[in-house]
Parts: structure tokens; sequence; C-alpha cells
């Protein structure tokens, strides 16, 4: 049976963040969708993502871009056979997102992060070609901050549960030029799962910046999962 793919994008972003990665799996036969996180509470994402895995067909490999990656670790289910970490974080059981983010010292250039009068949190419009995106075009930053969506401190201040990464394969590509998330915490993270990985010089969303790079691990995990 094929292998479908469900793509989970990370705070300040949307489905469309995964648009350069859609277009080549789909045209190679894959079934892909990108869930619709509402970044509303961890449990909110969790359900959203299960909603969509429950939406397509056979065996599937999640994909979790930057925050996305604790939502993934929190799903449950038999299809899913693969996990893939883009330049994510993945707390172990009873750590938070926050945890990990602040795990070590931030980059220079990482911004400063508060929420608004709504409660909510939005990257700054300057930190999306100074930290969250420094390797995209003009035309690409403008999409970026056109279309980001604020994460809420429910999603990434409660505990996650035992992760699926301790009973699934995965990968994880390391961004070793990520000012939002840096590379040698991405590392830790990478080794304490076990995870293949797979490091490159690439920003903190290569999926938008190096689409060709995530393309590569994602294909590995399906190679894999369609093995099994």
């Amino acid at each position: 049976m094929s292998v479908s793919v469900v793509l989970a994008h990370g705070a300040w972003a949307d489905g469309s963040s995964w648009g350069r990665i859609i277009g080549p799996l789909t045209a190679t036969g894959v079934e892909t969708v990108a869930a619709p996180l509402p970044l509303t509470s961890f449990e909110d994402d969790v359900a959203a993502l299960e909603r969509t895995i429950e939406r397509v067909s056979g065996p599937v490999v999640l994909v979790g871009h930057a925050y996305a990656g604790a939502v993934i670790g929190a799903a449950r289910g038999d299809k899913v056979k693969a996990l893939v970490y883009v330049a994510a974080l993945a707390p172990d059981e009873g750590e938070t997102v926050a945890d990990m983010f602040y795990r070590t010292e931030l980059h220079p250039q990482a911004p400063k992060l508060a929420p608004d009068d709504h409660g909510l949190i939005y990257l700054p419009d300057a930190a999306f070609a100074a930290a969250f995106a420094p390797n995209a075009t003009a035309d690409e930053l403008a999409v970026l901050k056109a279309v980001q969506r604020p994460i809420s401190p429910a999603s990434i201040t409660v505990p996650v549960p035992r992760p699926l990464w301790k009973d699934r394969p995965a990968w994880f590509l390391v961004a070793e030029q990520d000012r939002m998330i840096v590379a040698d915490n991405q590392r830790f993270m990478a080794e304490r799962m076990k995870a293949h990985t797979r490091s490159h010089p690439v920003d903190h969303t290569p999926i938008v910046t190096a689409p060709g790079v995530v393309l590569s691990v994602v294909l590995e995990a399906i190679a894999q999962a369609s093995r099994t």
C-alpha cells in the first residue's frame, strides 16, 4: 500500500508554508495533506493533526516543522509509520515546547517574544528576514509575513505525553544556520531521539528556502515506511 504524507506547520505559519514540498510530492504520486493547526492550544493542535491523519489512506509519514515537531510527537495511531522533524522541537515526556526552545542560549538575532493584548504571540515583522527565513527572497518573505498566524502560550507551556518518536523511526533535518532554534539544540534533540540525522547549511525555514533538502529527507522516510 502506498504511503501518504501529512505535513504540520509551525508557529507563525500556515499550510501554505509547505507549498514547495506539496507540489513535488504530489507529482510523484504521494498523497499529501497539510494539517491546519489552529495554534490555539497544544490539545487543539494535536486534535487537528489527528483529524487530518484520519482523512488520508494507508500508512502515514508525519512531517513537522519547528513547533509542530512537538505536535507530530503527540499523535497516536497505528497508521503513523515514521516521523520527520524539520528544524523542529522535540520535547520528551513531561517537557514543554518552551522548555526545549529556551534550553540553550538563543541566537543573537532571535526575536524577543511576548503575548499581545489578546494573549497571542506574533512574530515581529523584522524577525522574518532576521531569523525566521533569512535566506528567503523578498517575495517569499512578503507571503510569510502576510499569512502568519499567532500562537497561544497554551500551545507551548503544557507538558507533552510520551512522544511517538520513542516507538517509531524518526528523521531529523538539522538546520545549521537556524537563528530561531540553534543547531546545537537541534542536535541534542536528534541524538536523544536516536533519529536518522541529516545536517545541512540551511535556515530555520528550509521548507521555503531549501525545499530540495527537505524533500530528500522526507523521501528517505517514505522509502522506509513503504517497506514496513
